[in-house]
């Protein structure tokens, strides 16, 4: 009898966390770092949250999207319509204060994630109003994929089975049974939040997907573009757009660079090509997918069509990737091994063929520390800038790979 996926990456990860724990084998990274408030300067009446994403463009000017702000609730029976919530601002390569983007855009409930493309268009992902919004270099909209909820189901549904390395707050009442759109969310009332998005915590609903007809696996999702609770978004060098829909979802989906859907990949579980809680993405120069599996302690690699292609067990429990610019491209993969980020967190500079060829930081409150790394910049393959969630800042690393131990 062949054994079952679930207990081959069960074993393979007993074998992996071995290597992991052995860190004697594994190069420290000497560095330096400087974190805000001496990074950014904000005006005197300005204040971050936490610090969901963070990115550079050509030029070295900093954006940062971060949860603050004054969300405010309308609230109606057992529904509430939400906006507010989050801030998107932009600093200079010095870390001084140049302006803020998208005041009061409808889309900015809850910060997840900021990328800027090669053409320097700077582009949100939002888990609350389950969008991703590119902006110019202006500042002004032009796309949007996905479509904010028209109401926020209060309160959020519980998390069944709950996510796994995730901090969130478990509900004690049962989810109710799935109704409206087949999949267990979607545009009916027994969907999370109007379209199926959830505004709470960093897990999600086990399954939220919208589905694709009655037989749709848990969080495949609908067909097209109803996110719910997106995490991040890349581009291969054709343009095209690949959006990791990760908390009440669990696929990747692609799209033209005009915004036209193309198609989609994933659902939730255990086996190659299923995920638990689609973190983070990113693509090599030959269009390769990194996809952070965080539910299932994993990255996977696939080709630009979805086709999976081989899967890591050696970086922890990974959240963001970034991928380096140079001809020899290397992926830093966060791991944060514990729910409150606390105890166990580093990040890893992985080869492209999976092997950890260096690790630096640990997990807490003071420089050189982090807690719930939740965006990684490596425009610089040498000078990261990290966002943190718990420790509410924004620290500038600098590696000293020379002098790893």
């Amino acid at each position: 009898m062949k054994p079952s996926w679930p207990a081959l990456l069960f074993v393979t990860a007993l074998a992996s966390g071995g290597a992991l724990s052995a860190q004697f084998s594994i190069p420290e990274v000497p560095f330096d770092s400087v974190a805000t408030p001496d990074l950014l300067k904000f005006p005197d009446n300005v204040h971050m949250g936490e610090a969901a994403g963070v990115a550079t463009n050509s030029k070295g000017d900093i954006f940062l999207y971060t949860r603050t702000g004054n969300p405010t609730l309308t609230l109606g029976t057992s529904r509430a319509v939400s906006h507010g919530g989050s801030r998107l601002f932009q600093f200079d390569r010095s870390g001084k204060y140049v302006r803020e983007i998208g005041t009061g855009a409808y889309g900015m409930l809850q910060a997840q994630q900021v990328r800027v493309d090669p053409q320097d268009n700077v582009w949100i992902v939002d888990q609350a109003s389950t969008q991703v919004i590119k902006f110019d270099a202006n500042g002004r909209v032009q796309m949007i994929l996905s479509r904010k909820p028209e109401a926020l189901r209060v309160p959020a549904l519980p998390l069944n089975p709950p996510a796994t390395g995730v901090p969130v707050v478990q509900a004690t009442e049962p989810p109710p049974a799935a109704g409206g759109a087949p999949g267990g969310g979607g545009r009916g009332e027994g969907g999370a939040a109007g379209r199926g998005a959830e505004p709470a915590g960093r897990g999600g609903p086990p399954g939220g997907g919208g589905g694709r007809g009655g037989g749709a696996l848990p969080g495949a999702g609908a067909e097209g573009e109803s996110f719910q609770r997106p995490t991040d978004v890349a581009w291969d060098k054709a343009g095209n757009v690949y959006v990791a829909d990760g908390y009440g979802n669990a696929r990747i989906a692609k799209y033209e660079p005009s915004g036209k859907y193309i198609k989609s990949w994933g659902s939730r579980g255990t086996a190659p090509g299923q995920f638990n809680t689609v973190h983070g993405i990113a693509l090599d120069a030959q269009g390769n997918v990194y996809v952070a599996d965080e539910g299932n302690r994993r990255v996977q690699v696939f080709d630009g069509n979805g086709t999976f292609k081989t899967q890591w067990l050696n970086v922890g429990t990974p959240t963001a990737l970034c991928m380096t610019q140079g001809a020899r491209q290397n992926l830093y993969v966060a791991h944060t091994g514990d729910p409150d980020g606390m105890e166990d967190a580093a990040i890893y500079k992985v080869d492209l063929e999976g092997k950890i060829v260096g690790r630096f930081g640990r997990a807490g409150k003071q420089i050189k520390e982090f807690g719930l790394v939740n965006s990684i910049d490596c425009r610089n393959e040498n000078e990261l800038l990290v966002g943190e969630l718990s420790n509410w800042r924004v620290q500038k690393l600098t590696l000293r790979p020379g002098q790893a131990k």
